[in-house]
């Protein structure tokens, strides 16, 4: 497989490395400032907030039983970045970032040198079970679903699916297509051992094969400052005629505070760049809605724009409001990532008020041991109770330090699943 021997190397070595910076990558730090109830009343709405939470065993299982099923060799056996979209058959879309696929061992192992590729999808039935796993190449040569490319100087260059959206294929249309973000990433020195930051794309998979269409670019960063560059994607809510897009910048890869950012997009039209729009500030100061990515403004999280989001938050809508979802550093420097914390909102562009306590995700057995962290908390509200409650959220673990723990046990590298109670803010 094209790469295949780089992406090896990079497994044993710094690629699995979460440095102080990179653990600051997969945080989001909010000042704690409690919103008086007049001011809630102000915005017109009544806030968000989990309630309690517990763990969604059957939800974890399922996957680590998919993974653990040798009767294929060239499907998913475990990976992170995890997203979902419900599509209209009544089928689950789940997108995976850098995927291991090969045999798993009967103690639950992986070879040494098992084949992975940089991203996947996964189908799930009705029922709830997954049924195969898309990838592209061949059934002897497995590739990534979405194919990656070389720099100019010989770097790899890769795509990290992130949040998918169900739309017309074009504004007004009949037919609907899959819509997946991409990020598109290259090769870098540290500290951008997760990639440099290049592009957002958007990929159109056909209905009801999912076959892959085509890619289209709809935003490069021009920023010469890499950490300042803006990737759209980690969440996408459609309201009304209009799909929210959030991203955010990379300034945590040093230690400084990331901002997020919000774009919309109208309904079909995720894949034409010419039909995003930027949130450029509030509209009395000359901002609003702008077709210029560079006027793009961070959104506030936690009433300040030096403690931002990063790219692996989430968001959703809950009634009348908006909930954002994010792992805590808990201090300034991102040290102990532990807890998952929430910031609530009446609008895309905030201003979001938090944080708030959620949760601290349990780990796999011996994962504390073996130095396992949790991040990306990601939420899926099509697996939602009929009356909207008992949000399903994700998180993803992984291993800090060389990686040998996540060949040693697979399930130190599979999602695992929480169910959230939801209420106002009181």
């Amino acid at each position: 497989m094209a790469g295949q021997g780089q992406g090896n190397g990079l497994r044993g070595s710094a690629r699995w490395r979460l440095g102080a910076g990179v653990l600051a990558a997969l945080v989001l730090v909010g000042a704690l400032a409690a919103v008086p109830e007049d001011e809630q009343q102000r915005e017109g709405c009544s806030g968000a907030r989990v309630t309690g939470w517990r763990t969604d065993d059957r939800m974890t299982r399922e996957p680590a039983r998919y993974g653990d099923d040798n009767s294929r060799l060239d499907d998913w056996t475990g990976g992170d970045g995890t997203r979902s979209v419900r599509l209209p058959d009544g089928r689950t879309l789940w997108l995976s970032a850098d995927t291991f696929l090969d045999r798993v061992n009967a103690d639950h192992s992986r070879p040494p040198d098992a084949v992975w590729v940089r991203n996947s999808g996964l189908v799930m039935s009705e029922n709830g079970q997954f049924e195969r796993t898309l990838l592209g190449g061949t059934d002897t040569r497995p590739t990534a679903l979405f194919p990656g490319t070389a720099a100019g100087d010989g770097r790899e260059v890769w795509r990290w699916p992130v949040q998918a959206v169900v739309e017309p294929r074009t504004p007004g249309s009949a037919q609907q297509v899959v819509r997946v973000l991409l990020w598109q990433r290259e090769a870098g020195q540290p500290p951008w051992i997760f990639g440099v930051p290049r592009a957002t794309e958007v990929a159109t998979l056909s209905l009801p094969d999912l076959r892959l269409e085509g890619i289209a670019p709809v935003h490069r960063p021009q920023q010469a400052d890499i950490e300042r560059r803006v990737l759209y994607g980690t969440s996408a809510v459609t309201r009304g005629e209009w799909t929210y897009v959030f991203g955010a910048d990379e300034g945590s890869v040093s230690g400084k505070a990331s901002r997020a950012h919000v774009a919309r997009v109208p309904r079909g039209g995720l894949a034409d760049a010419e039909a995003w729009q930027y949130w450029a500030g509030p509209a009395d100061e000359g901002g609003g809605w702008q077709d210029d990515p560079a006027k793009s403004q961070p959104i506030l999280v936690g009433k300040t724009v030096q403690r931002g989001a990063t790219g692996t938050y989430a968001v959703v809508r809950h009634k009348d409001s908006w909930l954002l979802l994010t792992m805590d550093a808990g201090a300034p420097d991102g040290g102990g990532i532990t807890d998952v914390v929430s910031y609530w909102a009446c609008a895309p562009t905030g201003p979001w008020h938090g944080p708030g306590r959620v949760a601290k995700p349990p780990l796999p057995e011996g994962g504390a041991s073996a130095g396992v962290v949790p991040y990306n908390p990601q939420a899926h509200p099509e697996f939602a109770s009929p009356t909207g409650e008992g949000l399903l959220i994700s998180y993803d673990v992984n291993q800090l330090g060389s990686g040998e723990a996540i060949h040693r046990n697979v399930n130190f590298y599979r999602p695992r699943f929480l169910r959230l109670t939801l209420g106002p803010v009181r």
